[in-house]
């Protein structure tokens, strides 16, 4: 049985989400979600984003290290993490 395109597309975009934080990580600076939301393509899905990050820090890629405003405006300053290497 195949699994519907859009299952396909999301995982695919979770995998390359983890890809690029590990990048991130790796380079020992600090980078929030906006930073790679920045470095890709649009999420299938809003909650998408979440779930990679979610799936790095289970995977000991990353580690919150502070808070910040958000400069996207549709978040209106609210907080976001900012991560770093564990």
């Amino acid at each position: 049985m195949t699994r519907p395109a859009v299952l396909d597309d999301t995982s695919e975009w979770i995998a390359d989400a983890v890809s690029m934080i590990r990048a991130y990580a790796a380079s020992g600076l600090s980078f929030t979600a906006e930073d790679i939301r920045r470095s890709m393509r649009t999420p299938p899905h809003d909650n998408t984003m979440g779930i990679a990050f979610r799936a790095a820090r289970s995977l000991g890629v990353i580690t919150t290290v502070g808070y910040k405003e958000s400069t996207e405006p549709s978040r209106r300053g609210g907080l976001i993490r900012v991560w770093s290497r564990s």
